[in-house]
């Protein structure tokens, strides 16, 4: 399915944007790969905090849960940072050929394709992660860990959503209007290197990568106390050609 490798092309390669992309349509094959991760995520996240609540172990479970949405924004910017945008030669070595294999081919193919529905969100992608990470997580005290690891696979599944959003709909809510502008601002030129958060720029901020103050001033949407939503910036239509 990935045709690009990081290593051939670079980290952030150019985009394009053949005539007669269909952005219904990709939204809606973007949609539906998504779907299967986030009925699971959500629904096994759902029945530990049900059985937790119904016994005695409600607050801890809340506790773990509020843990794992912290541990999800440094995660989901490592892994966008490092993973994602990390460049993974083929070498010497089992460790270096299985880098390569896994992760050198990941994320390229968005970047130079962000229109893609088969590029936008991840797909059954973390399961093998997730049959990593959950039955070990069981061996904690009841309610603990398992809630944790159950709230990063749920944040997961959100932020995908949060990254779907942001190349297909347009919402009137300013906040999610500055995720958007900022999000294909990544994706131009201009942001290469910059802006890994998808939900938050939190860790953008602590790590360096945050969008210089000029940029994100011409970034964030204008109040307008009435009327109908905003319509693009300039700086975000430069970032939609650009991306």
């Amino acid at each position: 399915m990935y045709t690009l490798l990081k290593s051939e092309v670079g980290p952030f390669p150019e985009p394009t944007f053949p005539r007669g992309i269909d952005l219904t349509a990709e939204d809606h094959k973007a949609r539906h790969r998504l779907y299967p991760v986030t009925v699971i995520y959500t629904v096994y996240l759902s029945a530990l905090l049900i059985l937790a609540l119904r016994s005695s172990n409600g607050g801890r479970a809340l506790a773990f849960g509020a843990l794992g949405v912290v541990t999800w924004t440094l995660t989901e910017y490592l892994a966008h940072r490092y993973v994602l945008h990390g460049v993974f030669p083929a070498g010497k070595g089992p460790l270096r050929r299985g880098l390569h294999y896994l992760f050198d081919a990941s994320h390229a193919d968005h970047h130079a394709r962000p229109w893609d529905g088969l590029y936008i969100n991840g797909h059954l992608d973390t399961l093998l992660a997730a049959a990593i990470l959950v039955p070990p997580s069981f061996l904690a005290p009841p309610y603990s860990a398992s809630v944790g690891v159950a709230t990063v696979l749920a944040c997961y599944a959100f932020e995908e959503w949060v990254h779907h959003a942001t190349h297909f709909w347009n919402f009137d809510v300013r906040y999610f209007q500055y995720l958007r502008r900022r999000h294909l601002w990544h994706h131009s030129r201009h942001g290469a290197g910059r802006a890994y958060g998808i939900t938050s720029g939190v860790w953008d901020a602590v790590f360096g990568t945050r969008v210089p103050e000029r940029e994100r001033l011409l970034l964030v949407p204008r109040r307008q106390p009435r009327g109908p939503a905003p319509t693009l910036s300039s700086a975000e239509s430069l970032s939609s050609r650009e991306a």
